[in-house]
């Protein structure tokens, strides 16, 4: 498939995402229809529009591109099981506490229960995260998009970038939340059918009928599960599974993102349909994802295609955009980017609602009643979205200029980091009723929690006798964040209901 066709199908498809903006935004573009959708979103519609906020384009292009590492396999899935674990105490236990609350940012929980300086350092840490996250997850893509498309126009990497950050921002800045559910539906429907019709086009070059396709992966040296050999590795069944649900409770729960979405129902009860069905969804889709996985290294073997190298480096990521572009006809080569596309742009557009509803909330105040008919309170808001995509620009742009694997990961790997002190700062906040915190010390210790897991991540080797830590290590950021706070502690006169 051309550049020009590709450039083409993008252009066609943001067009129909602004259509879509600028009728939902005909109704309303007042900050509670940005913030909460008014409240009234249909549960079914979120669950299966979080989908695609939940599978970013990285997992689109990595989780199968893993699958030919011996030592990965379907080891993801563990993961998953985890996620799916995790997924049904945020349902259980945060949203009714969120609901009960009538929340529009989650992190004012925080200041109720231990303090002003706990909760804005609790909303820090999300747009911290978020910003650095959602950044390296859209660089990922947009490397792909530069490589295949892109370069073939001499466009620099920059423009590139923030051509694709105005796109999200020509529909996301008026409508927010209410508009971002609506094409997330959209492109959570994208996201899936490139899944299924990926695997039909495959299974079809490889002569496969579906019982063929079902015993070549099963059979093949790419589907092992489960890992149940040596618990010092990385990729041991109970790590996998105890860190998918706490990384699934810090980075789900207690994130405004997937949050928002889930407060934008019109009661609790909806908002747990939502969450039961959504894991459902999530499962399955990602046993899809690995399936693609095999079914593109058996391809490869069969064709004789190589992984793709970068700077002498093989790069398993881009192997299935290799096969899809270069190796398959024009009708899967299209179904693939509209997934690309769809998965990338479901996590960067919310991810930028979000960081733009926490900040006007949690730093603004926009939410408080005497806040709410101020003059030019909506140009703010879009002030600030305009901020957060720039912010964001600039970030893609060091990671670039970095231009080091290893480094970037790393990057992305401290800023999930992060989310272990808001594990500890919830858990703390629920579950010891009769303490409160001195309010000045939290940030030290949200400071302090990560940089020493930073350094048990790092020497686990030789401090731990060969056992390498792995998701398991938010369990670690958000305990030892917890005791900081029992040492900041002191006895409150009145227990929180909350």
């Amino acid at each position: 498939m051309s550049p020009t066709t590709i450039l083409i199908i993008i252009v066609i498809y943001f067009g129909l995402l602004i259509f879509i903006s600028n009728m939902v935004s005909k109704k309303g573009t007042d900050n509670d229809t940005f913030f909460k959708a008014n409240k009234n979103s249909k549960w079914y519609l979120v669950a299966f529009g979080m989908i695609g906020t939940a599978l970013s384009g990285v997992t689109f292009i990595s989780v199968p591109g893993e699958v030919g590492n011996p030592d990965l396999q379907f080891k993801y899935f563990q993961f998953v099981l985890g996620n799916a674990i995790g997924f049904l105490i945020i349902a259980k236990v945060l949203l009714p506490l969120y609901y009960r609350m009538n929340l529009t940012s989650i992190y004012s929980y925080i200041e109720q229960r231990l303090g002003t300086i706990s909760y804005k350092t609790a909303a820090s840490i999300f747009l911290i995260s978020r910003t650095i996250g959602s950044a390296f997850r859209l660089y990922l893509v947009v490397i792909v998009l530069q490589r295949y498309v892109f370069d073939a126009f001499q466009i620099p990497f920059a423009l590139t970038v923030l051509i694709s950050l105005g796109l999200i921002f020509a529909y996301t800045y008026r409508g927010g939340l209410k508009t971002i559910i609506i094409t997330d539906t959209l492109q959570t429907f994208f996201l899936v059918s490139s899944v299924f019709l990926t695997i039909y086009f495959i299974c079809d070059s490889l002569d496969f009928g579906a019982f063929q396709a079902f015993e070549a992966v099963k059979n093949s040296n790419y589907s092992k599960v489960f890992f149940f050999e040596d618990y010092l590795k990385g990729n041991y069944f109970w790590k996998q599974v105890l860190g998918g649900i706490f990384v699934t409770i810090a980075m789900v729960g207690l994130d405004q993102d997937l949050m928002q979405k889930n407060l934008s129902c019109k009661n609790i009860g909806e908002a747990q349909k939502n969450m039961f069905t959504f894991t459902g969804i999530f499962v399955l889709i990602n046993i899809f994802f690995l399936s693609v996985g095999a079914l593109l290294y058996l391809y490869a073997e069969k064709n004789g295609i190589a992984v793709p190298m970068v700077d002498g480096v093989a790069r398993t990521d881009l192997l299935f955009p290799e096969i899809a572009f270069n190796h398959l006809t024009i009708v899967p080569a299209v179904v693939f980017l509209l997934g690309l596309t769809a998965a990338t742009f479901a996590t960067t557009d919310s991810a930028l609602t979000a960081l733009t509803t926490s900040f006007c909330v949690d730093f603004l105040g926009m939410d408080k009643a005497e806040n709410q008919n101020k003059p030019n309170i909506v140009r703010t808001r879009h002030l600030v979205h305009v901020g957060f995509s720039f912010l964001m620009f600039l970030v893609i742009v060091l990671f670039n200029a970095v231009n080091d694997a290893s480094v970037v990961k790393m990057i992305f790997k401290i800023a999930s980091y992060t989310y272990g002190p808001l594990l500890g700062l919830y858990a703390f906040g629920l579950f010891v009723k009769s303490k409160t915190v001195h309010d000045k010390f939290v940030p030290l210790v949200c400071v302090i929690s990560p940089a020493i897991c930073f350094l048990i991540s790092k020497y686990s080797a030789e401090l731990l006798g060969d056992y390498v830590l792995d998701n398991e290590l938010i369990i670690v950021n958000g305990f030892i964040t917890f005791i900081g706070l029992l040492l900041i502690s002191k006895p409150t006169t009145e227990n929180t209901r909350y």
